[in-house]
């Protein structure tokens, strides 16, 4: 029997002694614990050498490489220097072997879960490796080398820094009698616990050893990610009464008892019997392999996976919304319009902010999302006035700023989704994905169409689904139209399509015929559209015309339903109020699982948002961090993907609401009464001879 003997200076209330049979050997194995005392360790070394095939140190402070320098600690050297010839180890080597793969496998079973992560390493110099390979994903490291060891208030963001620090610091370290550099007066000490404490509550991830954290609660821990090793049943507990989302223990545990790394390491030196520098990786991948290691990825809250992080860009639809801010709040009810009108200018040249964090978004397959949206502060009119770079640059800005917050993907909103080439060149720049999210404002506005056709009741639907009437796209060469328009033409028996950009019709028509061969389709150009709104039962607009008068709403058929796509809408709230017998929704409003937290959108419920904002939050919870809907052509397949996705993490199509706020089904009861008496008096009869000859081909007209 081969005896193993771990000294360590951690507690001596973890001491134990157990037997076990490993690598083809029995071992007894004893560890002993004295509580800091280096002198009674070294005593304990010798004492142990001579009756032991092996011994591990345990909670030593290790030698350490940063980049390419190696670090000697005097005093674990002493203590190395009491086994005589006898093989000592601190596991170093396995721990640095373990940790990789840890991580790595963390990586393939979970996916992007490090992908931007904000990580704070609480000793980098010991865990320099780790850090070389999460800088891999993530950019957002911070090191708390510095306050812990010598009480300076700064963190180090870099792996560059941390070398620097490690050179400039290890003269000093060097010569440490085995206790902290931290001062030990009470404001210095408070001083060093907060900075401490603040980063942990900045971090999505921390890295540290489980007496490191024991400073720590759930106020500081809660949803995170920690890295740490030997996590026995009770701490697990612990780590759960702190709120631990996930915990990657760095340590292999092929015993009922769990045992620090050292004891591992030390029996595969006495098992294979020869020094742990001479130990080669293939040594290790064939004991990892014989002994069907798996990684230990550990959850203390069942059913809770790993959070995924997203930013969103939102501005003021007008100069109205502006004073929702509180600093302009109180300047808006005294300052006459001019002054408010330069506030508007103003506001389109500040740099960007944090509006608000999202928080409480749970797909039903356990996966959390959490996110920020931050203000650009331009209006639509203040946009437009400017070129698209102004934009570009502020947007730009945001993307630097989410990246900072942790976020793994953004989404753009409003008109900082079609300015310029609709989020491309954004792209291009930007340190992490971007999509616009006018996938599923297409998605969101087809939903949200047949749902109100369906509540109606004044038009047949075929097997439930297919229209049978007649539907309308206006701004159908547009980004959101054409989208409204492939997707219209597999569930409406005739469609017309209204753009003034004639070419772009005739193209979108081809590519229609070829994907819904059986549709009717009628071009129109703006100028002639009104002369068939009278037949339409069903209308989408999906323009870009700030304000510019886009259909008349007093030639619409009775019942018919519009759904509003764009942002300004095109109808405004005089139009919609002339026709009470139509249903004039906004379409792109999504309600999100979970219980949402977060500043006001404009939408009384949380839990609702648009469908652009939607659209990153869906690809947030999918772990889809890419640019997913970019340039001013969708692809409807996109589309039609978002949909399902959106299905699969829970999205619901809001309650259908319109300029006033949200229809309840009394509304639309009302409205349907309306509309069936007023098409006992309703003539398009007129409007059907004015009406000029225009194209109209199905795929039998080829």
């Amino acid at each position: 029997m081969k005896k193993i003997v771990s000294v360590s200076l951690g507690s001596s209330e973890l001491d134990d002694k157990f037997t076990a049979r490993f690598l083809g050997e029995q071992f007894r194995v004893t560890r002993i614990g004295t509580n800091g005392d280096t002198k009674k360790a070294a005593n304990l070394i010798r004492e142990w050498r001579d009756e032991v095939q092996a011994i591990g140190l345990g909670k030593v402070r290790e030698h350490y490489t940063v980049g390419t320098d190696h670090f000697m600690r005097p005093e674990t050297r002493a203590l190395e220097q009491c086994a005589g010839s006898t093989p000592v180890t601190s596991g170093a080597r396995l721990r640095e072997i373990v940790q990789e793969w840890t991580v790595r496998s963390a990586m393939l079973e979970l996916g992007n879960i490090f992908n931007n992560a904000k990580v704070l390493f609480l000793s980098g110099t010991l865990n320099y490796r780790l850090a070389a390979i999460l800088s891999e994903h993530t950019e957002n490291l911070t090191f708390a080398d510095p306050v812990a060891q010598f009480g300076l208030p700064n963190l180090l963001r870099s792996l560059r820094a941390l070398e620097r620090y490690a050179s400039g610091s290890h003269p000093v370290l060097r010569f440490e009698t085995g206790k902290d550099l931290v001062p030990s007066l009470a404001p210095f000490t408070f001083f060093n616990h907060l900075v401490l404490r603040r980063a942990i509550k900045d971090a999505q991830v921390v890295v540290a050893t489980y007496e490191q954290l024991e400073h720590y609660g759930r106020e500081e821990l809660e949803g995170k990610t920690v890295i740490t090793s030997t996590v026995s049943e009770q701490r697990l507990e612990q780590f759960r009464d702190w709120g631990v989302r996930l915990v990657l223990d760095c340590s292999v545990q092929p015993f009922k008892q769990i045992v620090g790394i050292n004891i591992i390491e030390a029996m595969i030196v006495a098992a294979l019997e020869k020094p742990a520098a001479e130990i080669t990786h293939d040594d290790y991948l064939e004991i990892f392999t014989d002994l069907q290691l798996q990684p230990r990825l550990l959850y203390p809250i069942p059913g809770r996976k790993q959070i995924n992080r997203f930013a969103f860009v939102i501005h003021p639809l007008s100069q109205q919304y502006l004073t929702h801010l509180k600093p302009l709040e109180m300047l808006s009810k005294i300052s006459p319009q001019p002054v408010m009108n330069l506030v508007e200018k103003a506001a389109a040249y500040s740099p960007p902010f944090v509006y608000t964090r999202v928080e409480g978004i749970v797909s039903p397959d356990g996966t959390e999302a959490e996110g920020w949206l931050i203000i650009v502060g331009g209006t639509p009119r203040e946009i437009m006035s400017h070129t698209p770079e102004f934009t570009y640059r502020r947007l730009l800005a945001a993307a630097d700023i989410a990246k900072g917050l942790g976020a793994q993907i953004m989404g753009l909103g409003a008109f900082t989704k079609v300015v310029g080439d609709a989020g491309v060149t954004v792209a291009k720049r930007a340190p992490l994905p971007i999509t616009t999210g006018n996938s599923y404002s297409a998605s969101g506005a087809l939903w949200a169409a047949h749902d109100a056709v369906q509540r109606l009741g004044l038009v047949k639907l075929e097997k439930g689904r297919k229209v049978k009437g007649k539907a309308m796209v206006v701004g159908a060469t547009g980004a959101i139209g054409a989208a409204c328009a492939r997707l219209l033409a597999r569930t409406t028996e005739e469609l017309h399509l209204v753009s003034p950009e004639a070419a772009k019709l005739l193209i979108l028509e081809k590519s229609i015929l070829r994907e819904s061969p059986g549709v009717k389709l009628v071009l129109s150009s703006y100028a002639d559209s009104d002369t068939s709104i009278g037949d339409m039962d069903m209308i989408v607009t999906a323009t870009s015309g700030a304000g510019k008068k886009i259909l008349d709403i007093t030639r619409v058929k009775p019942g018919c339903v519009i759904t509003d796509v764009a942002r300004p809408l095109d109808l405004s709230p005089d139009d919609v109020a002339q026709r009470p017998d139509v249903l004039v929704i906004e379409s792109g409003e999504i309600s999100l699982p979970g219980e949402v937290h977060m500043k006001s959108i404009g939408f009384e419920d949380r839990n609702v948002v648009y469908a652009c904002l939607a659209e990153t939050i869906v690809l947030a919870l999918e772990g889809r961090f890419e640019n997913f809907t970019l340039g001013r052509n969708l692809e409807w397949k996109k589309v039609h993907e978002i949909y399902k996705l959106g299905l699969k993490h829970g999205m619901q199509l809001a309650a259908i609401s319109g300029v006033n706020g949200v229809y309840s089904d009394e509304d639309i009861k009302r409205v349907r009464n309306k509309a069936l008496e007023a098409r006992k008096t309703w003539q398009s009869g007129t409007q059907k001879q004015q009406r000029p000859r225009r194209r109209k081909r199905s795929s039998k007209a080829k």
